[in-house]
Formats: C-alpha cells, structure tokens, sequence
C-alpha cells in the first residue's frame, strides 16, 4: 500500500492514502471511478462510495487466533489420514482409500449416469458419520 509523508506540526508523519470504490446498488459492479450508467445491469445513478480498508498480516489466522505461515510445497510431508470407507471398492480406490473426515468432494458428470444415486447409497453404507450431501443441478441450453 503506497504511502504519503505530509508536513505535519510535529515533522514528517506517514499517512496510509485512503483507497475508495464505487459499487453499484443494484448489482454489486465495482469501479474505481463514478459512473452514472451501471455498465453490468444498466441502472442509472445507482453508484455509492465505498471505503476499503485493508489489513496487513504475515500469515493465515485461523479461527482459534493462530497465525499460519505458508510454506513451499517440497519442504510439506504427508500424514496419514484416518480414511472412512464408502463401501463401493472401485471409489474408495480413487478416492486413495475412502473419505476423509471434513473434506469436500465434487462429484460431476452428465445428466442422468446415477451421480445423486451413488451419493444417496454411499451416505446410507456409512452409518453413524454426519454428512452432507448439496445436490446442484443446471440446466444447458
């Protein structure tokens, strides 16, 4: 962030310069400049000054407070993971051994090979595991 040093009573003193934007009330467009026409939804006057207000940090915070450093991918080791199986051989093969506890994982293909169905029966063959199961469905013209 660029930084201004202005003649102050007491010297020179550092100013951060304020950055704003302009976001349109009707559909979240951003510009850096005011506009009168909205250039994504076509509205008229909709624009409104924004401050942003950015923070500086060396590392991650996670929610318990701790800060974490990124760190190169050749210097990470693996650890084993305590893998849950989906009762189906050839996915719990793909999957490098079954599910892990709080990962995600994106099923997808063409309408109608039986993606819903497999979830449906992998969710009941794991019993007494909490588990979600977020169906989206869009159509292509």
């Amino acid at each position: 962030m660029s930084q201004m040093r202005l003649k102050g009573r007491k010297g020179n003193v550092p100013i951060m310069k304020s950055k704003t934007v302009f976001v349109c009330n009707e559909c979240g467009y951003e510009s850096a400049k005011w506009m009168g026409k909205c250039p994504a939804c076509n509205s008229w006057n909709s624009f409104y000054e924004q401050k942003v207000v950015e923070t500086k940090s060396k590392g991650l915070s996670q929610s318990d407070g701790k800060t974490v450093i990124p760190q190169s991918l050749n210097s990470y080791e693996a650890k084993e993971t305590i893998r849950t199986h989906t009762g189906f051989q050839e996915l719990d093969r793909v999957l490098g051994g079954g599910l892990v506890k709080g990962s995600l994982v994106l099923l997808g293909g063409e309408p109608g090979i039986g993606k819903s169905t497999l979830i449906l029966q992998i969710c009941d063959k794991i019993k007494g595991e909490r588990k979600s199961f977020i169906c989206f469905w869009r159509r292509v013209c």
